[in-house]
């Protein structure tokens, strides 16, 4: 009986302790002030840099999305690097040469670990903007998008900063859920930097000044992980120009991509992401990601023995509603942002499903190889 109670005082204690997170999660978001695009004359030269593999299906959309900024053309460097790719990416790429597109290819003879720093890095050594801005290769984005970062960059002196990443064009169920679920990692991210303690980033939509990236050492020491061009690096900037990172929490900066079709796919593309925790200098982020974790265990594991106690069946019950409700009220403010307001019906869902998928993908991530473009990675 003894142990029952610890055991039950304890999910208490984790309960109380995600809770108090959220509603960390919640100050952020809305510590964030949202941007207002003003008409300034900008002279900052920008190169934008993406990075691509066997992406001939959707490269040409991305790249015209990218010519069609709103931005004076003589401060834009658009920069594809091709990075190995087996199908007619390169050529694709090459077709728009005559519009300003530079291409990159990659020819490296000697296996690595991590090709896509290999190739932004590369990307850089060229580049010529003091802005830097990476997206993919399969992202869409409107006309305003440059424009809108650029005059942050400008009003808030940043060396990084952050931008919203969201999909589009979901046709099923659980692709709807997967972009739910983008939302609260996108919104996660955006309030650590609300909170002065920036944790997580995306690639997709990030941009950072030329001279601090290589201030900073660029991608050494996190150059043999596969995956972490986007958080490692976040991480470097943010311990090297405290208060320096921003997000800008404004519509016209949202870049655009699509859900993983499949349950394979899902799973993989976690793995990379969750691969990049056993990298983290900063404590405070694996600490609060361990209770994270915890929190989620001992709400399967009280479950589970509820079957037996039904006092712990109570305490298992508890712990769900606490956790449907402090993560319904966050994505309320996320969604109402990207104008996915219709998509908070699934939280009851997908709050039930994330308990099984963090506990996974916690380990299933730092434990071994995954696939990522074709490659065996780790």
């Amino acid at each position: 009986m003894e142990i029952l109670s610890v055991a039950s005082y304890s999910a208490l204690f984790l309960t109380l302790l995600y809770a108090i997170v959220v509603c960390s999660f919640i100050r952020g978001w809305h510590r964030l002030v949202p941007f207002k695009y003003t008409n300034t004359q900008s002279q900052i030269p920008v190169s934008v840099i993406v990075a691509a593999r066997n992406e001939a299906e959707r490269i040409s959309a991305t790249i015209e999305d990218l010519l069609a900024q709103d931005y004076d053309s003589s401060l834009l460097e658009i920069i594809f690097i091709d990075d190995h790719s087996t199908d007619n990416t390169g050529a694709i790429i090459n077709s728009y040469a005559d519009r300003g597109v530079k291409l990159i290819t990659l020819n490296e003879q000697k296996a690595l670990n991590s090709y896509k720093k290999k190739a932004i890095q590369t990307a850089i050594g060229q580049a010529k903007g003091k802005l830097i801005i990476t997206t993919d290769a399969d992202c869409s984005m409107g006309r305003n998008w440059l424009k809108t970062i650029v005059a942050y960059y400008q009003a808030g002196d940043y060396k990084m900063i952050s931008s919203p990443v969201a999909y589009t064009g979901e046709r099923t169920l659980f692709e709807r859920g997967q972009s739910l679920e983008f939302l609260y990692l996108i919104g996660l991210g955006a309030s650590t930097i609300g909170n002065q303690n920036p944790s997580t980033c995306n690639g997709a939509n990030l941009t950072y000044e030329r001279d601090a990236f290589y201030e900073v050492g660029g991608f050494k020491g996190i150059d043999d992980l596969a995956s972490g061009d986007d958080e490692l690096l976040l991480h470097k900037m943010a311990a090297r120009y405290p208060g320096k990172i921003g997000f800008l929490k404004n519509r016209d900066a949202i870049v655009y991509t699509q859900a993983k079709p499949t349950l394979r796919d899902f799973i993989q593309q976690r793995k990379r992401w969750a691969s990049k925790s056993t990298r983290y200098k900063n404590k405070s982020i694996i600490v609060l990601g361990a209770l994270i974790w915890l929190f989620n265990v001992s709400i399967v594991l009280n479950l589970i023995m509820g079957i037996f106690n039904p006092v712990l069946l109570g305490t298992a019950g508890l712990q769900l509603i606490v956790k449907l409700a402090v993560e319904f009220i966050f994505l309320i403010g996320v969604t109402r942002f990207a104008k996915r307001s219709e998509l908070l019906w699934l939280v009851p869902l997908l709050s039930i499903v994330h308990i099984i998928y963090i506990i996974f993908i916690a380990i299933a991530g730092n434990s071994g190889k995954y696939s990522w473009k074709g490659r065996m990675v780790k």
